[in-house]
């Protein structure tokens, strides 16, 4: 082992154990998180996303599990730096983008990887026990499929302020971020366009 995968061993460690602090417990999705994230941001030439590259990642996370937590961790990215995209598909995949270069690279764990992980360790009879390990000792090109892709963002898509705030004609809530709908001549939140995920409870008219 040369002391350049003994520096990379002990990063990668190093960056599971924070990863691990931040989610609560270690598990198969904090490994593959971090793996992936370590390949992602270096396909994408990042070198220092909590840094001085802090403003030219971002990462789409196809899946709101562990392995999200994972991604937060090692680059940094979050909902509300509007850094992070959650796009969910119920997927174990991830796309980093730099944004400077408009470089983009999405990351798909193999499903073939946890049959490897019976395979490496048939003596561990908990599959997930099994799994984390496996994950920490094989190498990416059996963990991942990587592809390079291209991601169109819109303006309001980007970090910073918001471009503009609206009221809803409906409810009377403020929208921000150009999510508003346009509907005969009325201005909606998204909630009121018929896309509400809630209920109000019904009340006695009297």
């Amino acid at each position: 082992m040369t002391v350049k995968d003994t520096n990379q061993i002990d990063y990668f460690q190093r960056l599971l154990e924070e990863s691990v602090r931040m989610h609560g417990h270690l598990c198969p999705g904090q490994v593959l998180g971090v793996k992936m994230s370590m390949l992602g941001l270096s396909e994408v030439g990042i070198a220092d996303p909590k840094g001085q590259d802090r403003k030219s990642i971002m990462v789409f996370v196809e899946m709101a599990r562990c392995l999200t937590d994972a991604i937060q961790s090692v680059t940094g990215c979050s909902l509300g730096r509007r850094t992070m995209k959650l796009m969910d598909y119920g997927k174990m995949a991830a796309t980093y983008m730099n944004l400077k270069t408009g470089k983009a690279i999405r990351i798909v764990a193999k499903e073939e990887s946890r049959q490897k992980a019976d395979e490496l360790f048939p003596d561990i009879k908990h599959k997930y026990s099994a799994q984390l390990e496996a994950y920490k000792i094989l190498p990416d090109r059996e963990l991942f499929d990587v592809m390079e892709v291209i991601v169109k963002l819109n303006p309001e898509d980007m970090p910073g302020r918001s471009m503009r705030r609206i009221r809803c004609d409906d409810c009377g809530e403020y929208v921000q971020d150009l999510r508003e709908i346009y509907k005969e001549g009325r201005v909606l939140c998204r909630a009121c366009s018929d896309s509400r995920y809630y209920e109000y409870p019904e009340r006695d008219i009297f």
